[in-house]
């Protein structure tokens, strides 16, 4: 496992511990059971497994209030089960990558603690205070549902305390330079422990301005903001040569080429705007906003690559669409009653839920997200059409227990009910006895067979990584059809391929008739059921609602 751009196509798949298999009947999923359902992921056909939060926590914010990073919560597991679930993963060629909240911890932290107590501890720097509140930098929350603001006072310090997301996670002053190598120490203890990389936490968040005088890192005596994270990896790389760091930074389409570093910072970044646009485009059965979202796009080719998904496990945010287009997403993807949409921006719903439970309009999302260039991020219980649960509050609504079978908790938890972490969703068209792993396993035409087989269809075509993409023109709105070129003429000493990609959103037929310059003896179905008819110098697609068709030749 030693391949330095393994993370230029990987297919990632995310899981929260509490929720994916409990071993011990208590409940709370574990490393242990997490262990126990690797043949899952290994069937999958994944690259590698971001995990996210599993660090002792109070779980105020699903882990995402981080009390110690050297630990894991002992509901989950020890270090010895993460280090053998690593190594488990690891002899089937799959890379672990754990999420890390830098941005912020929990008020429970031990530094906060220390912090808090004595004004001249070294730790009552490690965040931002201030005995001025009312002239002190004011702006909107993060959260702003449920938070007034950035400030909070507390008792013990006799000061506010600044806080981008929720008040009990107060933010680290990452412009001190001791809380930096505190992070980078964090970095290596857990690539010690087997990870092979670090999905960054509101990597955006922690550039903004902070404190009383709303200070940025640019500001400081530090160098430029972008230098926190090109020490990371310099850091991570000296430990570990092929270990990746990935951006979670929603920020503006016009900066993220930044979080890049000019190749030096991120490898990889998630690809908010192609998600939002993607998602979109495919339950309004249109294509301009994917021809949007390139549009608007930074050209990141030379210095990093994306992450594209299609739900993750927050609200599904639109703030990357146009006006227009979010407020028509507001009404037309939500739920009769109002309760999915949260936090001004988005929906708290599953793919499947956006979707009707469509399980073809969900397979052809599927295929367009991996059929794009950059590495893929798969949601745990996406790959078999898992829906939300609105009864449970904010983001758990889309964070239930993975659904394995029809047993009690879906095959997830032997505990009673009312004690797993989050229940189960047991009614409606997404109940466990429904939606399961079980019983899509061995049907070849279920949700879950056709993930697999993009997934491998994915792995079977390098011209997705390194091909040289553009859309090609199309007769319907409903209709997009790309191409990648590779090999031949490129500078490579491989043979020239041409991969083409045809999708349909539309609820009819369409056909779509594009030159395809190969020889008609070489062209090869890759996956789809969709119908083509190759002939000299192109190809005709006969493709039925949400059907689709990747085929390959050798270029003439």
């Amino acid at each position: 496992m030693s391949d330095p751009d393994w993370y230029e196509d990987a297919t990632i798949y995310s899981f929260d511990v509490k929720t994916f298999n409990d071993s011990d009947g208590d409940g709370w999923g574990d490393f242990r059971g997490a262990i126990d359902r690797l043949d899952h992921l290994d069937d999958l056909g994944v690259d590698a497994v971001w995990i996210r939060p599993f660090y002792p926590s109070p779980l105020r914010d699903n882990g995402y209030d981080v009390a110690d990073y050297y630990g894991v919560d002992d509901r989950l597991g020890t270090l010895d089960d993460f280090r053998e679930f690593a190594d488990r993963a690891h002899e089937r060629g799959i890379r672990v990558i754990t999420d890390l909240v830098f941005n912020h911890t929990s008020n429970d932290h031990e530094w906060f603690r220390r912090a808090r107590e004595d004004p001249e501890s070294e730790y009552h720097d490690y965040y931002l205070w201030t005995s001025h509140v009312d002239d002190a930098h004011q702006r909107g929350n993060i959260f702003p549902e449920y938070e007034d603001g950035v400030w909070t006072y507390d008792e013990i310090a006799g000061k506010h305390y600044f806080h981008q997301f929720y008040g009990h996670q107060p933010d680290l002053n990452v412009a001190n330079p001791a809380v930096r190598e505190e992070l980078y120490d964090v970095l290596r203890f857990w690539l010690d422990q087997g990870a092979d990389g670090f999905r960054i936490d509101a990597a955006h968040p922690m550039l903004m301005p902070k404190g009383h005088e709303a200070t940025t890192l640019d500001e400081t005596d530090l160098g430029e903001s972008i230098e926190l994270f090109k020490e990371m990896r310099r850091v991570v790389e000296a430990e570990q040569s092929d270990a990746v760091l990935l951006a979670e930074a929603d920020d503006e389409p016009e900066h993220l080429d930044y979080y890049f570093g000019d190749g030096e910072a991120f490898h990889l970044q998630f690809n908010f705007v192609m998600n939002a646009h993607l998602t979109y485009a495919v339950g309004v059965k249109d294509t301009w906003p994917l021809q949007r979202a390139e549009e608007i796009l930074p050209d990141v080719s030379e210095v990093g690559g994306w992450v594209n998904f299609l739900r993750n496990h927050d609200e599904w945010n639109l703030l990357k669409l146009p006006e227009e287009a979010f407020e028509h997403a507001r009404e037309y993807f939500g739920d009769d009653a109002g309760d999915s949409w949260i936090f001004e921006r988005g929906h708290r719903l599953r793919l499947a839920d956006l979707y009707g439970g469509d399980r073809d309009r969900i397979a052809v999302a599927h295929s367009l997200l991996f059929s794009l260039p950059g590495s893929v991020a798969l949601q745990s219980g996406d790959e078999i059409g898992m829906g939300a649960d609105l009864s449970l509050p904010e983001r758990e609504a889309v964070r239930t227990p993975m659904q394995w079978d029809d047993s009690a908790n879906g095959g997830f938890s032997a505990a009673a009910p009312e004690d797993c972490y989050n229940p189960v969703v047991d009614e409606g068209a997404y109940a466990y006895d429904r939606v399961n792993v079980a019983a899509q396993r061995d049907d070849p035409d279920s949700l879950l067979s056709r993930v697999e087989a993009l997934v491998a269809a994915r792995d079977a075509c390098p011209e997705i990584a390194r091909g040289d993409y553009r859309a090609l023109d199309t007769d319907h709105k409903e209709t997009r059809v790309h191409r990648f070129d590779h090999g031949a003429g490129d500078g490579t000493d491989e043979d020239g391929t041409v991969l083409l990609c045809a999708h349909n959103l539309a609820d009819g037929h369409r056909k779509e008739v594009v030159g395809f310059d190969v020889d008609p003896e070489t062209v090869e179905h890759v996956v789809g059921d969709g119908g083509h008819y190759v002939a000299k110098g192109g190809v005709t697609f006969e493709l039925d609602a949400c059907d689709y068709a990747w085929l390959r030749g050798e270029k003439r």
